[in-house]
């Protein structure tokens, strides 16, 4: 019977890439660990006062080309660039 989560397997075991920083030697550095991983990321030089940081990724489809990047807007740019639903 399958799961129907493909080879990830149960949810609470999918592993996931997360960027760190280190507050205290502004190391920056990525940990793979489990989705439901709260604890403090250790940094490569020992220290825990880390935090998490959100980073973005490009996808790829099937064919393997990457999908167009965004025109920019003819429209003023506003707050956000206009790049994005909010107008």
């Amino acid at each position: 019977m399958s799961s129907g989560l493909g080879h990830f397997g149960a949810y609470n075991s999918a592993m996931a890439l997360y960027e760190y920083k280190c507050k205290d030697c502004d190391t920056r550095f990525e940990v793979r660990r489990s989705m439901t991983d709260t604890s403090a990321a250790l940094c490569p030089g020992g220290h825990v006062n880390t935090v998490k940081l959100l980073s973005a990724f490009a996808s790829v489809g099937a064919s393997g080309a990457s999908a167009p990047a965004p025109s920019a807007s003819a429209a003023p740019a506003r707050g956000c660039g206009g790049g994005c639903a909010c107008h």
